[in-house]
């Protein structure tokens, strides 16, 4: 059993994102240690030590991170020593590193970049390949600590390289993997309805995850081999497609944009994007993705009925009859910017992003997105919720999952 205790004021106080802590455990499954516990602790001597102790009297592995640096109010090392009544003494070795690392980078070391080279007596040092901070592993009966830098390209770098191979070694047991499956059109309660046998399997596990519009399910497995271990996520996965399949648009971390701007560049099918209520949200997820510019050819942000009318062709009387929201005027969109950028596929959105705008017949959160496509015509109707942003990422990513419908329908 294992637990990451991360050190640094900042950390609390949320001036930066703890990414350290997810990086750690992810690591740590994949090589079969359970992390039970998650602790982040500011610069104080006696809070700190007061985790320590405790975490000691729980878990067998404990990784820190930050806290070895040269100031004041990095006391990691200071403090593990102390609870463990162990005595700090300079190494050689490392203090000669520091010196070598500021002489490569023409900076003179500061005297208190020595504290960096005193070390828990008995410790195994880690080298710091891109830092001055060594990493400290401190073994004591069945304990173990094991003390990173805090810098996440300093940590990552020394974990791969010098902390793996010990763990493999002292502490694996067996191999754990994960795949996470993303859904989009499907609400968190309806879909763990529809697969709720899955989840209360034992190995695999399944575990639902929501996110701006979305919903994940991801499956952990457990065993001796690679092959035993996919094998078993592998039949999970086929009996949950089996049944939500058609939600499904991608895996694991790819957002929907990159999996929907893919696969038009495989199919080389143009696009063109027409927003109102988005404001260029659309737009801007697409480019995120490498080598769009292939197929995404226009995007035009018509916020006012008279932008609609200028740039997309959206004829006046639309707007008059039935309103900037409406499905006509989205289609219309639809039309007028594929017809502009003379693309396979043109997309209108238009809605009430709120708070404010809404009425009886159309309220706050109100979307309408209209695809153009060849002899193709087709709009969709949804109903958000949320502040004005969430309203907006959602629509946008509904959006996007338009496309992708349409082309998984063309290929039928």
């Amino acid at each position: 059993m294992a637990e990451i205790i991360c050190v640094g004021t900042e950390l609390v106080l949320g001036q930066i994102l703890n990414t350290n802590a997810q990086w750690l455990s992810r690591r740590l499954s994949e090589l079969g240690i359970d992390v039970y516990y998650h602790t982040a602790v500011g610069d104080n001597v006696n809070r700190f030590k007061e985790i320590v102790t405790n975490s000691l009297n729980r878990s067998d592995l404990i990784i820190t991170t930050g806290g070895l640096g040269p100031t004041q109010d990095d006391l990691t090392k200071e403090t593990v020593a102390e609870v463990l009544q162990l005595r700090l003494v300079l190494n050689p070795e490392i203090l000669k590193n520091i010196k070598c690392f500021f002489s490569r980078i023409d900076k003179k070391m500061s005297h208190n970049n020595e504290k960096q080279a005193y070390i828990p007596e008995g410790a195994q040092v880690l080298p710091n390949d891109m830092g001055t901070a060594p990493g400290i592993i401190v073994e004591k009966g069945q304990k173990t600590i094991i003390m990173l830098p805090g810098p996440p390209h300093e940590m990552k770098n020394m974990f791969k390289k010098h902390v793996i191979p010990y763990l493999k070694q002292r502490f694996a047991e067996g191999l754990i993997k994960s795949k996470v499956l993303n859904f989009i059109g499907i609400g968190e309660s309806d879909l763990e309805l529809k697969v709720k046998d899955f989840l209360q399997l034992k190995n695999p596990t399944v575990a639902p995850l929501a996110k701006k519009g979305e919903v994940s399910l991801r499956i952990t497995a457990k065993g001796k081999t690679l092959k035993e271990v996919e094998e078993a996520i592998d039949k999970v996965e086929k009996g949950i497609l089996s049944i939500v399949g058609k939600y499904h648009y991608g895996y694991d971390d790819e957002p929907i944009e990159s999996v929907v701007g893919k696969q038009l560049i495989a199919n080389n099918i143009t696009f063109a994007v027409a927003e109102s209520c988005t404001g260029g949200l659309i737009c801007n997820k697409f480019t995120d993705v490498p080598g769009i510019s292939k197929v995404f050819k226009e995007g035009i942000v018509a916020y006012s009925n008279e932008a609609k009318t200028k740039l997309l062709n959206v004829p006046q009387e639309l707007l008059v009859n039935y309103g900037a929201v409406s499905s006509q005027v989205a289609t219309a969109m639809a039309v007028g910017v594929r017809e502009l950028a003379q693309t396979h596929i043109g997309l209108g959105v238009t809605g009430i992003a709120g708070p404010y705008g809404g009425s009886k017949t159309k309220p706050v959160g109100l979307v309408y997105i209209g695809l153009s496509a060849g002899n193709t015509i087709q709009c969709k109707k949804i109903q958000l919720h949320g502040s004005r942003k969430d309203i907006k990422e959602r629509a946008a990513k509904y959006a996007i999952n338009v496309i992708r419908e349409y082309i998984k329908n063309s290929k039928n």
